[in-house]
């Protein structure tokens, strides 16, 4: 199948074109389209993987409904049919990828919740015994389950640099004490729901980041949803602490670009078929496994 690398609607303005996403402005409303790019190392690669905009857009979908219930979203509808006539000629290129969005005052933070040691917050630990100066346990392993789940919120990059941790306390200056408490509240409550509905499919949500902002005065939930994208998801029946875990994400990716030894600087290579396809068939995988249902490409 076709790989959509970049989207062109024309006469629609352009907002910006992220390491997935690009972003149009439609009247008051904005359009998320959810492309095959695919990233690593914070760099975007040289070719994507086919119909993975489709499938992330289709998660995101699928856990705004299933947590509306804890918090409003950002969804105005995904149905093509339903968008403004302007974007109607385009519908080759936004048919099960793209998302009209009411316009949110985002908060300029990544809410992240780990019910798991993995990742920067293991590099932490190691370092540290902590993770954003939250103090842990001695004796936690790579991909242990933590004592109960953590926020550790991040910065939000701009230019496309890597996220950094960062304590609660330089939230709480940067959104406000209230603001950043009921950020908490609502992330670690969409990790509980989430991470429950995972484990009785048979994974395990390691961790997971979120996004809100303000819409008429209200948090909403922004972005995208717990997709394999940004969050890790795990085989719960194969889970052993001590290493890395077999997860549904570019691990087949990362993996090549280490074995090539590319020194993760610009231009960023492409991706042999092989790799390709074993990171297509995986993120088909987890959506099946989230959702019970198959997706057609």
């Amino acid at each position: 199948m076709a790989v959509l690398l970049t989207t062109n609607l024309e006469s629609v303005p352009l907002l910006g074109r992220g390491k997935v996403r690009d972003l149009y402005a439609v009247g008051n409303d904005l359009l998320l389209v959810a492309t095959d790019r695919i990233s690593a190392f914070d760099h975007v690669l040289g070719s994507g993987i086919p119909g993975k905009g489709k499938i992330l857009t289709q998660v995101s979908l699928f856990w705004f409904d299933l947590l509306k219930d804890i918090v409003p979203n950002h969804l105005i509808t995904a149905e093509v049919g339903e968008f403004p006539a302007l974007l109607r000629p385009y519908a080759g290129q936004l048919e099960g990828r793209a998302m009209l969005v009411k316009r949110a005052a985002m908060f300029p933070v990544e809410c992240v919740a780990r019910g798991y040691l993995a990742g920067s917050g293991w590099k932490e630990y190691q370092a540290s015994g902590s993770v954003c100066g939250i103090g842990l346990p001695a004796g936690l392993l790579d991909g242990s389950r933590l004592p109960e789940p953590l926020f550790t919120p991040a910065t939000k990059s701009q230019d496309g640099a890597h996220d950094e941790n960062i304590p609660f306390s330089v939230m709480e200056e940067a959104v406000g004490a209230e603001d950043a408490a009921e950020l908490r509240r609502l992330t670690l409550a969409l990790y509980a729901k989430a991470a429950a509905h995972a484990e009785a499919r048979g994974l395990i949500l390691a961790d997971t980041k979120f996004e809100f902002g303000r819409v008429g005065g209200k948090i909403v939930l922004g972005d995208e949803a717990l997709t394999p994208d940004s969050s890790r998801f795990w085989e719960g029946a194969a889970w052993k602490p001590g290493g890395a875990q077999p997860s549904f994400d570019k691990q087949f990716v990362r993996d090549y670009l280490e074995s090539i030894r590319w020194n993760k600087m610009a231009p960023a290579p492409a991706l042999p078929d092989d790799v390709v396809e074993r990171t297509q068939a995986k993120y088909l995988e987890a959506f099946r496994l989230l959702t019970g249902r198959e997706l057609v490409l």
